[in-house]
């Protein structure tokens, strides 16, 4: 029993020196970088992201603005790497280099393109660059994101009319306010469906008066209508038929479908 605390001195010692013998086993991590200029730096990052390797080239373009924080190729490398973090699913840092850009190069030829980019991470985040803009329907989906995508986009059109990337955020922007629109009438309907037809009225009056002639306003009359013959507000709801019926004479409200009168098209 006296030995037994000289036992496990003894053990302790000896699990340290291994310890210390294992150290010299292990193999040196080298940095393949190491000694790189700035522009090796940026032609190995820059051909990672071409090999669709953007993990790789989110790595380097941070090692080269690591060591080389000024220059253009550091320039450059803010910017990829926001491209990068992107096209790799990272939403949170592809907007932080972005904004990082904008704020430390304001005046920069290729600053349209941060805010064009911007744009982008917002308006399709789950989505490649190249998928086409109609393809996906945004009116179900939380809204935060589609407010800032568009915020974006205004800020490249209004500080940038002539930036080759305008025309394309334009076009985003109106299928934004579309969506957005859409947004108020599907919670417009969860209002109804639960029979808050106050709220359900009020949404569907925000969403016209937000997102006037867009798509929307033919679904949020109906809204409209709708909830104020629940509430037994005859006139309000004649009149959002009638203003539905001049300004939507197609209407699939007006004129329903086969076995179905018009509010049970849902």
């Amino acid at each position: 029993m006296s030995q037994g605390p000289k036992c496990r001195v003894f053990l302790l010692g000896a699990l340290l020196a291994l310890g210390v013998a294992g150290c010299g086993l292990l193999p040196d991590v080298k940095d393949e970088t190491a000694g790189w200029s700035a522009e090796q730096l940026y032609k190995n990052a820059h051909e990672s992201m071409l090999d669709g390797n953007y993990t790789r080239a989110v790595k380097v373009f941070e090692t080269l603005e690591a060591r080389y924080p000024y220059g253009r190729y550091a320039q450059q490398a803010i910017l990829e790497s926001a491209f990068a973090n992107w096209r790799a699913n990272e939403q949170a840092a592809a907007i932080a280099a972005a904004d990082r850009f904008i704020r430390t190069y304001p005046n920069h030829p290729n600053v349209d393109y941060a805010y064009y980019l911007k744009g982008l991470v917002y308006f399709r985040e789950d989505q490649g660059l190249f998928g086409y803009v109609y393809e996906l329907d945004l009116s179900e989906r939380d809204p935060k994101s589609m407010r800032e995508s568009f915020a974006a986009f205004k800020e490249l059109a209004q500080k940038f009319p002539d930036s080759k990337y305008t025309e394309d955020a334009e076009q985003r922007m109106r299928y934004l306010t579309n969506a957005l629109g859409m947004y108020e009438v599907h919670v417009a309907r969860y209002y109804y469906a639960r029979g808050a037809y106050i709220a359900a009225a009020n949404r569907a009056q925000q969403a016209l008066v937000s997102y006037p002639q867009t798509p929307c306003n033919e679904h949020a009359l109906n809204v409209m209508e709708r909830s104020y013959r629940q509430m037994g507000l005859t006139q309000l709801a004649d009149d959002a038929h009638r203003i539905l019926e001049k300004t939507y004479p197609q209407s699939v409200y007006i004129a329903g479908v086969p076995d179905k009168p018009w509010w049970k098209i849902w």
